[in-house]
């Protein structure tokens, strides 16, 4: 009697191992196991390092909060696209730094993007000599770090140019200087509102008679002319709801004062180099992933197109670039987000964006390290994972689908 009862419970104490043996064996439950533990191993750490964090803060006096984001910034912003003084807060002053970052790399991302296409494929042309002085160009431009950039065209615009008595001037409308690049400022009539609606409209219009074309191309072999037709009608339609309702805009010409010009909207020296740096910059290293991209294609694919008839110019926006997407997109998509972070060195010129704002200015009146650069950082990760996350759903879009 006494044997059985000690044979069970041997069998129960050996059957708790070997159960838990099994489910480590299991890859699946091993996985989430070890996934499990990362975790935990992870914000055990991350609490570590936030409550050293905060007990040093403790012992030189200071506290962890972000109340002064409620309190007056006490300084001035030269580059704004919203209301602000040297009265607003601390939070205002974040949101005028975080828009002007966002303003450079709009516009770097879309100068970069055709001017590096542009360049990757003169490089590639039979013209000798236009293929040699863009590599000359792509090389110089690579090698020369892009703060060296941003500080050689900063220092062009403000020593090298006129003064604005003397500006550079087109159509006695557009005015470059030494204070930056001055247009008409324009203000919308009563009715400019139907022609935002017909623009946006005509986007759609575009769209929709693009991938329409594509389906009449592929079940018919019918080849419409999209890039012009598409161009027509984003110019086209909104142009004629603008006649048709007036002309409601009228544009505030910039004129010459007794010292600097009045009127008109102007691109600061700062915001012009940086913009022009940074869109060069990272053209060169575009302009190389695109020859990358159209050398990967096959030379049959130039071969079949042409057999059928196709010119270069058709052969290239209709077979040859549609493939090479699909390998351009995903370095393409590193070198935006290496220009929206390299946005950061506009300081060294005196660029007011995010880091010279809420990362420079307001870190050194506040005494707030901490806080300061935690949302500095968690606004850089915001806007990188956001682009990560378009350009990764359009990659998603030109992969090849499998039957």
């Amino acid at each position: 009697m006494s044997d059985n009862v000690s044979q069970g419970s041997d069998q129960q104490v050996s059957t708790q191992p070997n159960y838990l043996l099994s489910l480590w064996r299991n890859k699946e439950t091993r996985s989430v196991i070890l996934q499990i533990i990362t975790i935990a191993v992870f914000f055990a750490f991350l609490a570590y390092i936030i409550n050293n964090a905060i007990l040093n803060l403790a012992a030189l006096g200071k506290t962890f909060s972000f109340d002064f984001l409620d309190l007056p910034a006490s300084y001035d912003i030269n580059q704004r696209l919203i209301e602000y003084t040297s009265q607003s807060t601390h939070l205002r002053a974040f949101f005028v730094g975080l828009l002007n970052t966002l303003l450079v790399a709009f516009f770097g991302v879309i100068t970069a993007t055709i001017l590096g296409f542009l360049l990757g494929i003169i490089r590639l042309s039979n013209n000798w000599v236009a293929s040699r002085l863009v590599y000359v160009f792509i090389e110089l431009t690579r090698n020369i770090p892009v703060l060296l950039h941003i500080l050689l065209i900063h220092g062009i615009i403000v020593h090298i140019l006129p003064s604005p008595k003397q500006a550079h001037t087109l159509a006695d409308s557009i005015f470059l200087s030494n204070r930056g690049l001055t247009i008409p400022d324009p203000v919308a009539g009563d009715g400019f509102i139907f022609t935002v609606i017909a623009f946006f409209i005509a986007i759609a219009g575009a769209v929709y008679f693009r991938s329409w074309a594509k389906k009449k191309r592929e079940e018919e072999g019918k080849i419409y002319h999209v890039f012009y037709i598409s161009v027509g009608i984003l110019f086209g339609l909104p142009l004629l709801v603008f006649l048709l309702s007036g002309l409601p805009l009228t544009w505030h010409v910039p004129e010459m004062g007794r010292f600097n010009l009045k009127g008109g909207i102007t691109m600061i020296p700062e915001l012009l180099a940086l913009w022009l740096a940074l869109s060069l910059y990272t053209s060169a290293f575009i302009a190389e992933i695109v020859r990358a991209g159209i050398m990967a294609i096959n030379k049959g694919q130039w071969e079949a197109s042409e057999a059928v008839g196709l010119t270069r110019d058709r052969t290239l926006n209709l077979v040859i670039i549609p493939q090479a997407l699909r390998i351009i997109i995903p370095p393409l998509t590193s070198q935006y987000l290496n220009l929206t972070k390299n946005s950061s060195l506009a300081i060294a010129i005196g660029y007011m964006d995010i880091v010279a704002t809420i990362g420079g200015i307001t870190l050194m009146q506040t005494g707030k390290e901490m806080e300061t650069m935690i949302i500095v950082l968690f606004t850089y990760l915001c806007i990188s994972l956001l682009i990560s996350s378009a350009m990764n759903w359009y990659n998603k879009r030109l992969k090849l689908v499998e039957r």
